[in-house]
């Protein structure tokens, strides 16, 4: 339903399937179309009941599974009030922004002498064309399923989206001293070799050699990754919105990091490190604090009304904090095991969150960048406005395939960027990569990989056939015998059957 719809309605219910994440997302506002009550199949010539006479059998299941899905799907939703206040604050003002645009141009063109500085015209030139393509897609591009705190602040994200993946494309295009050397249009202090750390060192947690501070080992790792470890899993549990998954990605991290501390130095840490601070501390609170908060979200009534429509101060002061917080909510339900379309999509979103993972720290090594420098901050930042919007693209393109026909596009562009990173990553430093892995962890990935493909197996192959081989069977005792009779013979009328047509053979 679109806000013009809704304000020509008066107050209106919408049910809606979007949702925002922590950092103030928000679902949009269009509403599907309700689901059909249960016995809607029935109407259509499908039979709920298998003994029903009317319908087939099979038809009849099918649409009964389908109308418990619609249920199940309407059951994760909210709904929505909104008296559909259209303000100035929501109008797309694409005229505004092309004058002040042509504007600024005439301006650069016709009042502004040109510098005759290469290097500094061909900076400025890239910084303008990248500003007129934001400019062109705020106004005009495709709506994604967020529109709080407001519709152009995702759709800026989607053009930094595919800003982004553009200049991966050109490193990638690069030779290695090149791409490195690039670098140093950004920040002249970059393309720089690292200098080598120690990062594993001394493990004891208490230190009796160093009377000073026993516990400097500790202190130590009290830096400022311990804040960036709890806010991240806050805001990854936001994103994924399923406890297991976050747990799963968390611990197989730190196997990771155990498999390859010999290719990168900063993934050798210490076993309490790795366990204690990262996984039970750091990321189990995160992960806590987000589920708690994923429990707010979808018990908070979602009432909106225009802000000149709220009679009291305090209404409004609340209806402005609120702004940066979702339009709607929807609880996402994975059901990994449901069936093999979705075990395969659960598996596929673990392996490119742990790949986008690996790629922070194999970039900055490749690329020579060190971990305070602002670069690597923002790329964090830049995830943490796309992620929410790709992971609820591909739950709803997972869910419900049939509404959603195609990948979203921030999903998509998200999915290339993390290929694209790793790309440059075994192109830039390819010895790195190929540093072969010890025997012992080689095995126990192969093990892993080996329980996935059983399990896989057994559940949609070997136990799928086996129960219709089952159900097959119960169907054919369950048969009629006989022209058409609701009962078969008896087993008497049946041997006194056979005794005639013996004697007639016989005769």
């Amino acid at each position: 339903m679109s806000r013009s719809e809704a304000k020509k309605g008066g107050m209106t219910m919408m049910m809606t399937t979007t949702t925002g994440t922590g950092a103030g997302t928000a679902g949009a506002g269009t509403a599907r179309s309700p689901a059909p009550p249960l016995d809607e199949p029935a109407r259509r010539g499908g039979s709920l009941d298998p003994a029903e006479p009317h319908g087939t059998p099979t038809r009849g299941r099918a649409a009964a599974a389908a109308a418990r899905e619609l249920l199940s799907r309407r059951n994760t939703e909210c709904e929505v009030f909104d008296d559909g206040t259209n303000t100035f604050f929501w109008r797309a003002h694409t005229v505004t922004v092309l004058f002040i645009l042509t504007c600024a141009l005439v301006y650069v063109t016709l009042l502004e002498e040109t510098p005759q500085d290469t290097t500094f015209n061909t900076k400025r030139g890239i910084v303008a064309s990248i500003l007129v393509f934001l400019c062109f897609g705020v106004t005009q591009a495709k709506d994604g399923p967020f529109t709080r705190p407001h519709p152009a602040y995702w759709r800026f994200w989607l053009c930094v989206t595919v800003v982004y993946e553009l200049f991966l494309i050109f490193i990638l295009f690069q030779t290695v001293h090149d791409g490195r050397q690039f670098m140093k249009f950004i920040d002249p202090k970059l393309g720089v070799p690292l200098p080598e750390r120690d990062y594993g060192g001394n493990c004891l947690v208490y230190d009796p050699g160093n009377t000073t501070d026993p516990f400097h080992n500790l202190w130590d790792k009290m830096d400022g990754f311990v804040p960036a470890h709890f806010l991240g899993w806050y805001i990854k549990t936001l994103m994924i919105r399923d406890w297991w998954m976050c747990m799963i990605i968390s611990v197989m991290f730190e196997f990771l990091e155990y498999s390859l501390e010999h290719q990168l130095p900063n993934f050798s840490e210490c076993w309490w490190d790795h366990w204690i601070m990262d996984v039970l501390l750091c990321n189990s609170l995160g992960i806590y604090c987000g589920m708690k908060t994923l429990g707010w979200l979808s018990m908070k009534p979602y009432q909106w009304q225009g802000l000149w429509n709220i009679p009291t101060y305090k209404g409004k002061i609340k209806r402005i904090a609120f702004q940066f917080t979702p339009y709607s909510w929807v609880n996402f339900e994975w059901k990994p095991a449901s069936n093999l379309r979705r075990w395969l999509a659960v598996l596929g979103i673990i392996f490119m969150f742990l790949l986008a993972e690996l790629n922070t720290f194999y970039l900055k090594f490749v690329l020579w960048m060190p971990p305070e420098h602002y670069l690597v901050l923002l790329r964090l930042v830049f995830f943490v406005n796309v992620g929410g919007v790709a992971m609820r693209e591909i739950y709803d393109f997972m869910d419900d395939p049939k509404f959603h026909k195609k990948l979203g596009q921030q999903a998509w562009l998200v999915a290339a960027i993390t290929v694209t990173e790793f790309l440059i990553v075994v192109k830039y430093d390819p010895n790195t990569i190929m540093l072969p892995i010890p025997f012992f962890v080689t095995q126990c990935w192969f093990l892993g990989i080996f329980l996935i493909l059983s399990w896989t197996l057994w559940r949609f192959f070997i136990r799928d056939i086996t129960l219709r081989y089952k159900e097959t069977r119960r169907r054919q005792q369950e048969r009629p015998v006989g022209n058409g009779s609701a009962a078969g013979p008896s087993g008497r009328s049946r041997l006194n059957g056979s005794w005639d047509s013996l004697r007639q053979r016989r005769s």
